[in-house]
């Protein structure tokens, strides 16, 4: 087996799901800030619930294969604030 055909941790899945969910869940989240809330709603629950699916598969896989846990991890924490936050948000008003 030579260097070039070995698997290293950014060739797992997680190394592809983890920033893609960080991503997502930073937008996601902007939506939190009270005068973007109602512009970036539908881009909340969108996003968010993107962020969550490939946050969990890339805790999933960052588990299984090795890779970067922390990426996953912060992309669903973020995703989860911003598909929570607008159905919170609506029942408070409600």
């Amino acid at each position: 087996m030579s260097a070039e055909t070995a698997q290293g941790p950014s060739d797992t899945p997680a190394g592809a799901l983890g920033p893609t969910s960080m991503v997502l869940g930073t937008v996601a989240a902007a939506g939190v800030w009270p005068t973007l809330t109602f512009l970036l709603m539908p881009v909340m629950l969108i996003a968010g619930g993107l962020a969550v699916a490939f946050g969990l598969t890339g805790i999933h896989h960052a588990r299984r294969n090795g890779g970067r846990l922390w990426t996953s991890v912060t992309g669903t924490v973020l995703g989860t604030t911003g598909l929570l936050f607008p159905f919170v948000l609506v029942l408070s008003l409600g």
